[in-house]
């Protein structure tokens, strides 16, 4: 592997300006095929084969007829009279048929029906909603249109009646990450790369580097979200990956560049060494991020699939455009990017007064027993709120921001109609052509489903057009974030089995309450698996890697102890409702269901590539010198900047992120960011050399018989340094 990225950096450095102006060419042409698709990202995620999936899918083909269009789509108009008066006062009705009249003239508004005909006034004639009627699905509804609703709504407010609008299908509150917050991410990463490397310059080079690579990864996921259903999530999550891995793929190689050139080496030989023996360790960093992601697919959720493929995408482009095109752009900046060239200032930031001291490397070696016990104290403290875990895919009620329409709105149907009107459930009940006596049977099936605890109300029985299957509509007492609400659908589940023997009519439940718990359910069901196997693939190639049964053992120990104090953060934050105005959570509620699985199949590879830079380097040590200690400090020192300065990179996009209003990215944005804080700097920079320095010599224990079986991984690409050195020797003699 080294020899060859050496010889593809000397074809790149050769055809330099092609290698780059066909990148930017490529770039330019997908990025015109992108723009003339535009965006077509899937917004709901299901999973095939759940019980609510299923019997959704059979109320659907016995309801045909009257299931709801996906060419439309109905937006919720809900008022609040205002103090002293109702809404049925004859000037708050007047006031609300003159806005209906304003709708109705709207663009693609095909009907309004206001609250007194839909019969949905509150009992104490305070609140109730009108409902608007579109000719176009929720996605392809324009901000236009969406703008006029809103506009129109100053009639009503203008007299005081508090009017807000709700849809499941219609977005008014757009929350997606803003483009501001990547470009925050990038400045700050620019200043890190400034101080580390002492260069305006070089720093510019692993975010141009970056951006060719997010580019045209994202641009691909996007044509591809016409053909497949790749959901908006799968976007955003790649372009984190994207961008923060791009960024320090191009600081590992660069870095190691510079310490070429300190040595000696011509320009062109010292971008060549770097992309054979740094490149060789991207490249297998690289892999294990797509090892991680792409083993999403191993839960058998669709979506998550996909998450795993674009990512692993993402990542895969990251890796071809630091080995490929990053060397025929530093060949042509040449000697700006080299050391002598350095800023002084940049240079005093970066080096101190003594740029050969290792403090935190000798204070860890001095008293390595105290480290540990400090240091696993502290995450097995972040970690136990872990076992109050629960996952959801959080409604409105939590997502939403209390000053946008769609969360007052919430607000206020929760308080006209109780907490469960927006966890209500639809049953479906299959009954035999022989039966007879159906009001009676139905009767008791109501009464059955009523008396089941959490239960508020149950409206049906609706026949079909064949009379051979029926619909209830369930609302529970509580809402759809509520452990009880769950109870609700699995007792309802488990009276079906009974009615099922009693009578043979076949129950089954489902809507979106329903559809979210199974989904959470699945979810939390393939955390075991998923988790198991990652930490069993991380033991295997780290025993390869670095030949030990030791090293890898303390590392996927490691990588627990950072998923569980990384669970056990987001829980203590989002679940539990501590420090969420700090981290601008809307309000407290379930762990994003699919949150735990992103999480650590993304962690693993990030956590294997911090282990991969700062190990690799004590091992070359220990190979020479047979001193583990020495091994460790030398580790520390010569490999713990570049650690520190990538988990930096990496956290400040993550947190980037996290500045977007939308709760489900900001979640999975502040996971990772933590996740790589416990890791990189807990577990990789404090316990690892401390427990080494423990171990001594026995960390480097290998069976003699496994030894020989093994392969021989050379991921710092060893071999061609020897090699190299064996050339310039020859060279001299021959001079």
């Amino acid at each position: 592997m080294a020899n060859l990225l050496f010889n593809i950096a000397k074809w790149s450095i050769t055809h330099s300006k092609k290698v780059i102006s066909s990148t930017v060419a490529l770039l330019a042409v997908l990025a015109i095929i992108g723009l003339n698709l535009g965006l077509n990202f899937e917004e709901e995620m299901t999973i095939p084969g759940t019980q609510a999936d299923d019997a959704a899918t059979i109320i659907t083909e016995n309801f045909i007829d009257v299931m709801d269009d996906d060419e439309t789509s109905t937006i919720q108009l809900v008022f609040k009279a205002p103090e002293k008066e109702d809404l049925n006062s004859e000037n708050v009705q007047g006031d609300i048929e003159e806005l209906i009249s304003e709708l109705i003239d709207i663009p693609n508004v095909v009907g309004v029906v206001p609250p007194w005909e839909l019969g949905n006034i509150s009992e104490d004639n305070m609140i109730g909603y009108a409902e608007i009627y579109l000719n176009q699905a929720g996605s392809e509804v324009s901000q236009e249109t969406k703008d006029s609703i809103i506009n129109t709504l100053d009639i009503t407010r203008d007299s005081d009646i508090q009017s807000e609008l709700i849809s499941d299908s219609v977005e008014f509150n757009v929350s997606g990450f803003s483009h501001i917050t990547e470009v925050v991410g990038i400045v700050i990463a620019f200043l890190i790369l400034s101080i580390m490397f002492a260069s305006f310059v070089t720093a510019a080079l692993p975010i141009v580097s970056a951006i060719f690579g997010i580019g045209i990864s994202l641009i691909t996921i996007i044509m591809g979200a016409h053909i497949f259903e790749i959901q908006s999530v799968s976007i955003v999550l790649a372009a984190m990956l994207g961008l923060a891995l791009g960024i320090d793929y191009a600081l590992f190689i660069i870095n190691r560049f510079k310490l070429q050139r300190a040595k000696g080496n011509n320009i062109m030989d010292s971008i060549a060494i770097a992309n054979g023996t740094a490149g060789t360790a991207v490249v297998f960093a690289g892999i294990t991020v797509i090892i991680g992601v792409l083993g999403l697919a191993v839960t058998g959720i669709p979506f998550l699939t996909v998450m795993g493929i674009t990512s692993a995408i993402s990542v895969f482009l990251a890796v071809i455009i630091s080995v490929f095109v990053l060397p025929a752009i530093m060949s042509l900046l040449g000697n700006k990017i080299s050391p002598e060239n350095e800023h002084t200032f940049l240079k005093k930031l970066s080096r101190g007064k003594n740029e050969n001291s290792n403090k935190w490397g000798e204070f860890v070696v001095k008293r390595p027993k105290s480290v540990v016990l400090v240091s696993l104290g502290l995450l097995i403290s972040i970690s136990l709120p872990i076992v109050n875990l629960q996952l959801g895919l959080p409604s409105i009620g939590i997502t939403q921001h209390e000053d946008t329409t769609e969360r007052q709105a919430y607000e206020l149907q929760t308080e006209a109609y109780g907490e469960g009107f927006h966890a209500s459930l639809i049953i479906g009940a299959e009954v035999p052509d022989n039966l007879e006596n159906i009001e009676e049977t139905f009767g008791g099936i109501l009464k059955g489903i009523e008396g089941i605890n959490g239960v508020n109300t149950v409206d049906g029985p609706i026949p079909n057009e064949s009379q051979d299957f029926f619909l209830f509509n369930v609302t529970p007492v509580t809402g759809p974030d509520d452990q009880e609400t769950k109870d609700v659908v699995n007792d309802i589940r488990d009276y079906a089995k009974d009615v099922e023997n009693e009578n043979n009519i076949k129950l089954m439940v489902t809507g979106d309450t329903a559809m979210n718990i199974d989904i959470s359910d699945k979810l939390f069901e393939a955390l075991p698996i998923f988790g198991g196997l990652i930490i069993l693939l991380a033991y295997v190639i780290l025993v390869a890697v670095f030949r030990s049964l030791v090293i890898p053992l303390k590392a996927v120990l490691g990588f627990v102890l950072s998923i569980s104090a990384t669970l056990g953060f987001m829980v203590f934050v989002i679940q539990d409702g501590n420090l969420i105005e700090l981290f601008g959570f809307p309000s407290s509620g379930p762990i994003l269901a699919f949150l735990p699985v992103v999480t650590i199949g993304i962690l693993f590879g990030l956590a294997m590539d911090y282990e991969l830079f700062l190990v690799s380097k004590m091992r070359e040590v220990y190979s020479e010198t047979d001193n583990a200690k020495e091994a460790v400090l030398q580790g520390v020192k010569d490999s713990g900047k570049v650690v520190v300065a990538a988990a930096l990179i990496m956290m400040t996009v993550f947190f980037a992120f996290m500045a977007t209003p939308d709760s489900m990215i900001k979640s999975v944005g502040m996971a990772l960011a933590f996740g790589v804080l416990f890791d990189a700097f807990i577990v990789r920079l404090t316990i690892v050399p401390a427990v080494m320095t423990l171990l001594g010599k026995h960390a480097w224990y290998l069976p003699r018989w496994l030894d020989r079986i093994l392969p021989n991984i050379d991921v710092e690409g060893e071999k061609l340094l020897h090699e190299v050195e064996k050339r310039k020797e020859h060279q001299s003699r021959i001079e």
